[in-house]
């Protein structure tokens, strides 16, 4: 007798199952869509594996022993288990209780994950979410060990080895002060633009971004007096200061006491778009959490 479970064919239990509810290899067969001779057939590696003829020939037709009534619930009961996994999964928003976890710029704070958790909490109130700073230089392996579970990055700094899907193209604005000087015409000048100070939200700290590449094309530049490593702070320094700042048009909005307006030149925006691992691409939860995020993205912002 060899009863090894790695031995075990799936389809071994099937035809026990079959043979059980049938008493019949004739019925069996036709329930499996098999012939009868190859039910008989694993009949008998039944018999050889249980060591035991399972099923006896009476007037009656097949006759289980004592050895098959056992077997029978718990068999019956695997093979309900293994359906139960071969299913796809269901996914209830309003009943899933998860923690997920998403590594999110300073920007994407406001601009992705606020609209996110507004929905989220009336869809799927069961379901946290904990938002990092994303990090570049382990963010491949962070999603590959489940660490973070989406990315809100841009296609740029996407690895290459991430799912990736594109939320929507954001565009620069200028703001300032609603009583500024420079906001009484309702438009400012490309020269009123480069005299004026500038902040700049640069994670480095640096004093060069997107509207400076724009202004070197035209040979000119502007003046920079202050860059923070946050666009939490720039609102409260612009209402108190003659300062402009060029930010997106997604951060300017609904703010108390500041404007905005086109700026003189064109700065070229940048497409917002969020990543993932191949481990959560077919996962309903995740795709579900996604698909929401593109949805909130897509909403009028202003």
């Amino acid at each position: 007798m060899n009863n090894d479970i790695r031995n075990l064919d799936l389809n071994l239990l099937k035809t026990f199952d079959a043979l059980m509810d049938e008493g019949s290899v004739t019925r069996a067969a036709q329930r499996l869509m098999l012939t009868q001779p190859a039910v008989s057939a694993m009949l008998t590696r039944l018999r050889d594996y249980f060591d035991d003829p399972l099923f006896v020939r009476s007037q009656r037709g097949m006759v289980p022993t004592e050895r098959a009534i056992t077997l029978a619930s718990p068999i019956k009961q695997v093979l309900a288990d293994i359906n139960r996994l071969l299913q796809p999964i269901h996914f209830e928003p309003q009943t899933a209780t998860m923690t997920y976890t998403i590594a999110a710029t300073d920007y994407a704070l406001k601009a992705v994950i606020v609209p996110l958790m507004s929905e989220l909490k009336k869809q799927a109130p069961g379901i946290r979410v904990a938002v990092i700073a994303v990090n570049q230089d382990s963010l491949a392996r962070q999603m590959e060990q489940g660490e973070v579970d989406l990315a809100l990055v841009t296609p740029e700094t996407t690895p290459e080895e991430l799912h990736g899907r594109a939320l929507y193209e954001e565009q620069y604005v200028c703001m300032m002060r609603a009583d500024h000087p420079a906001a009484i015409s309702g438009r400012i000048t490309l020269e009123q633009f480069c005299s004026l100070e500038h902040i700049l939200v640069s994670s480095k700290g640096g004093f060069w971004g997107a509207t400076d590449d724009a202004l070197a094309a035209m040979k000119l530049h502007r003046n920079i007096g202050l860059s923070v490593n946050s666009f939490l702070v720039l609102p409260e320094v612009l209402r108190i200061t003659d300062m402009i700042a060029v930010v997106p048009r997604r951060l300017a909005c609904r703010h108390d006491n500041l404007i905005i307006m086109d700026t003189p030149l064109e700065v070229f925006g940048f497409t917002k778009s969020m990543a993932w691992h191949e481990r959560s691409h077919r996962d309903p939860a995740h795709r579900w959490i996604r698909a929401l995020c593109l949805e909130v993205s897509l909403l009028p912002h202003l």
